[in-house]
This record gives C-alpha cells, structure tokens and sequence, in this order.
C-alpha cells in the first residue's frame, strides 16, 4: 500500500519530530512554534536526511490553514474590538502602510519588482496571532487592558490582512508588470466581480448562514454524541471554507475566517471552540511544518545582512512605529512597551500572504526565505524581549531623563480634575475597574448616596464618566501614582472588581502603605485565589460560582419558607 504508507509517513514524521523539537523548545523557554519550524526544515527538501512528501505535507498544511483562519473568527469579538476601537483601529491601519513601506523599500533596494516588494512589505507588516495570545497568557496580561489594547490591534491586522488576500489575485497582472494599458478595462471588471462574488459570499453567510449553522448546531448538540458535535464543527469549517473557493472564487482563509464567525451566533460556540481546540491544534502543527519545508537554511549563510535587515524591520521598526503611535494617543510607557514588544514578530499570516505571493509569481523564493528566516528568529527572541520590559521600565524609571518624561505625559485622563470638591474626595470610595461587575457596583453606590472614584484602564470609560461627572482615573491600579491619584490616602474602601488576585494583591499592598486603616472587597475567579487574598486579610472576597450558590440556596430557603407557610395556612 505505497500510498497509504506515504501518507502516514507523512504524519508520523511531522508529528514526531515536531514533538521532539517542540518540547526541546519548550524547554528551552522558546515558543513551541519555533520548535515546529525547524522540524520542517529538517524534514524538507531542502536539508539532508529525512525528506516526506512535501506535495501531501502542504495538502494537510491547508487544512491547518482552515483551522486556524476558523479559530480566529470563532474567537472574534466585535465587543472586545470595540472597546479598544480607539488605540487598536488607527494603531493598526497607520502602522501597517508605514511598515509596508519599509519593506518595500528595502526589496526596491534590491531591485525587486512592484509587486514582490509591495507583498514582502505586508508580510512584515502582521504579527503572529498565536505567538502574540500565548506570551499575554505566560505574562499575565491576556486579560488586562494592555493585553486588550494588542489583541484589539491584531484583530484589525488580521482583516485587513484578509482583504488583501482576496483582492491580491485579481491584481496580481497589474502588480506584476504584465499587464497594459489596454487591460485596464478587464482589470476593473475582474475587480469588480471579486468584489460582487466576495460580497454575495458574505451577504450569504451572514443572512443565511448565521441562522442555518447556529440552527444545525443546535440540532446536534440535543443528541447528547460529543462525536456527532465535533463532526459538525470540523465539518462546518472545512465545508464552508472548500465551497467559499469552489463557488466564489473566494480564498480558503476568509471562508474559514467567516465559518467561525458564523458559528459564534450559536449558545454552544463556548463549546465548540473547546472541542474543536485539539484538533486545530493538530493541524496547525502541520501547518508550521510544512512551512519549515519551505525553508531554505543557506538563506543565513548567502544572505546574512539581508537576514539582519529583515530582523530589523520585524524587531525595530514595527516597535518603534506601535510604541510611537500608542504614546501619542496618550497611554501609560508600559502600554506602549507591552503593545510594541507583543508586536516584534511575524507569523502564520505572513506565511500564508508569501505563499500566495510566490504562486502568483509576484514574490521570488528569495523573499520567501527572508520572510521564513525573519519569522523564525522574531518568534524566538520574542519570550527574551518580554522579560526585558520590566528590567527596561525600571532603568527608564531612574536614569534616564527623557524616558522620564515619556513615564508621566501630560495626560488629563490620568490626573484627577481640581474641579472635584476635596470633601468629595475624603472617606470615598475607590473602585477599580468598570466592567460588568463594577458598573452594578457603582450604581449600588450611587444608590446608597456613598461617593466613590473609579480607576479604570479603558480610556473611554474614563472620558464617558467624566462626561457624567463622575470623578475617574484612567491607569493601571497597580501602578502607586494612579492610586495616589484617586486619593487612596483619605479612602475609606477599596473595591477590586477585577478578577486577577495577583494583581489585587499588589493594589492591596499600596493601597495600606498609603492608607493603612482602609478597608478592602475584592473579586476573585476560584476557591484558591479566594485562599490567598484571604490570607492577605481581605475584608470581603466573593467569586462568582461561591455567590450563585448562595444566592440559589437563598431562592430554595424563600421558596421551601413560602410552601411551609401556604401548608400550615
């Protein structure tokens, strides 16, 4: 069975080989990925030794595309781009041409075509959304509003990434010098159908298909087969992806990505995401193999400086670029330093965007391995780069003047407003964090006539309570100057409203340096986090499973009193 035999060879040999390296990675503190990458490379073509089918390898590395583009829209949240809209947006759509441009001009040094320097320049331009996701969760910061901030950002990278995935085809003649002026008309009209059959796409899935998928979801999940739910989801995603490329000429990517859009309408895409993980996870595997395939190692030895160039632009030039552009919308150094650092790589997009670019001959392998080489030492020096921010922040904070000042901005949303009466000020209230748990909370504050500050990192919160009056502060709670700034001295209560103990625990701290007789509630996410800031002598801890309990066997208590009452009347 020589075909079969290939095709688990295949498997086999990227699976094993991508384990072994990937945990050597891990080990290493390095990023799985690079691990799965060099599994590539010693299994291509293009190394000695070991060589698989590279055309089956690519094969399953589409699939691992289609799970990927799925995972990203499944995970896509309208709510959270939302409120990060106004650093993410701009961020993002201002970044993108200006490292496009460095790139590009780089390969027109290099006398590359129009079109091959214009794709080498985008591929530049995208960082790796799982590189990015999995070093916010080692450092803590998913969940912050600096993790939001870079996220947000990523998202509007990724779909604008999307668009010039469709509109790439049908421009790759013009692009390429092959087209004249008499082929204007055509391209126009080739463009123009891209567009119509895009929309009829989109119009079809978001009409149509954002009823039927949930609907069929749904169906299958009240027959109690876990298999039969996984099925559909796997079966949704590659599905719709094959007949978004088949029907609409549209590419595999954005079939994938509104697949899992789509799929989010249903109540189980919390469950769908989970069951699905492993398998995505599998496939994209595979996906980083054969892009290792790809790689051609002398690129290091014939082209180092080109390398170094490539790295540059990847490590410098987009931090600089996301750096500036976060502190002149008037964040905190240390948004600034997390969104610039998260951002120094390049990643799965990047290789999906170059092997279009070499199909349609506009990009030359050369490229391909710059990109390649590029990605691979960015993803590696990425963890290094994270654990120099704190190390980075404290030598700003005491040696150098300038970045001083880049420390503490002019910033009106981070100072209180002397228009709030001093007697407003004193025996307060402060309330850290303005989501859904800490907007009941104030409006049960207001209530009760008590006056409170709120100290929020979402800097259009803080602009919309001011509008309202309310006295707010826009920052990170941890940070001792912000605290200070919502007169934590004269507080007679601090509320944290944020699920994140570790965190509370250091407002905590500042919180009794400044004002050792405040007292103190704080919001945590399990049983041990509770442990632990109750050791910290927490005046209040509440978790949200603890508190329905309570609240459920309180309806049960009412519900049993009232039966006992209506029995013996």
């Amino acid at each position: 069975m020589p075909h079969e035999s290939t095709l688990i060879f295949t498997i086999a040999a990227s699976f094993g080989l991508a384990l072994v390296l990937g945990f050597l990675a891990a080990r290493l503190k390095l990023p799985v990925l690079v691990g799965y990458m060099v599994a590539g490379i010693l299994v291509g073509p293009l190394s000695p030794g070991l060589v698989v089918d590279v055309g089956l390898s690519h094969q399953l590395a589409e699939i691992g595309v289609i799970l990927l583009m799925f995972g990203v829209g499944l995970h896509f949240s309208l709510a959270d781009l939302f409120s990060v809209r106004r650093i993410a947006l701009p961020g993002a759509l201002i970044e993108i041409p200006l490292v496009t441009a460095l790139g590009a001009g780089l390969a027109t040094w290099w006398g590359w075509s129009l079109g091959g320097a214009l794709v080498f320049g985008l591929c530049l331009s995208v960082a790796s959304t799982v590189v990015l996701v999995r070093a916010m969760e080692t450092h803590g910061q998913l969940k912050t509003m600096n993790g939001h901030i870079a996220i947000g950002w990523l998202v509007v990278e990724d779909l604008v990434m999307v668009l010039v995935l469709v509109l790439l085809p049908p421009l790759a003649g013009v692009l390429s010098g092959n087209s004249g002026a008499g082929d204007v008309h055509t391209l126009l009209k080739t463009l123009a159908m891209t567009f119509i059959k895009v929309a009829g796409f989109i119009a079809l899935m978001m009409v149509v298909g954002r009823k039927v998928f949930p609907w069929l979801l749904w169906q299958v999940a009240h027959t109690g087969s876990r298999e039969l739910f996984n099925l559909c989801v796997v079966a949704a995603a590659i599905g719709i992806a094959y007949g978004a490329a088949t029907l609409f000429g549209v590419s595999i990517a954005l079939g994938a990505f509104f697949a899992g859009i789509v799929l989010r309408e249903s109540d189980f895409s919390y469950r769908a995401a989970q069951e699905s993980q492993p398998l995505r996870d599998a496939f994209s595997v595979l996906f980083f193999v054969s892009v290792g395939m790809l790689f051609d190692p002398r690129v290091l030895l014939d082209n180092p400086l080109g390398v170094l160039a490539v790295l540059a632009i990847i490590m410098c030039g987009k931090s600089m670029l996301a750096f500036t552009l976060v502190k002149a919308r008037g964040y905190p150094l240390t948004t600034a330093l997390t969104v610039s650092v998260g951002l120094a790589q390049i990643g799965e997009f990047s290789f999906i965007l170059a092997g279009l670019g070499v199909s349609l001959n506009l990009l030359p392998k050369e490229g391909l391995n710059l990109i390649l080489a590029g990605s691979l030492l960015s993803i590696a020096l990425n963890p290094l780069v994270f654990h120099a921010v704190e190390p980075l922040q404290r030598w700003i904070r005491t040696r150098s003047r300038f970045a001083r000042f880049l420390e503490q901005p002019d910033d009106p949303l981070a100072i209180l407003p002397m228009t709030f009466a001093s007697e407003e000020l004193t025996n307060h209230v402060v309330l850290v964090g303005y989501g859904r748990v800490g907007r009941r909370v104030g409006r049960a504050l207001r209530e009760r006539g008590l006056r409170y500050v709120v100290v929020e990192e979402n800097r259009d919160l803080v602009e919309g309570l001011r509008a309202k009056g309310l006295p707010a502060v826009a920052g990170d709670a941890v940070e001792p100057e912000v605290l200070i700034q919502a007169h934590i001295a004269r507080a007679s209560l601090l509320i944290v409203a944020m699920p994140d103990a570790a965190r509370t625990g250091r407002m905590l701290a500042i919180a009794r340096m400044l004002n050792p007789h405040i007292g103190s509630i704080a919001r945590v996410h399990s049983d041990d986090e509770a442990e632990l800031l109750e050791k910290e002598n927490v005046g209040g801890v509440f978790f949200g499973e603890q508190e329905l309990a309570n609240a459920m066997i309180s309806a049960i208590d009412g519900q049993l009193s009232e039966q006992r009452h209506q029995h013996h009347g």
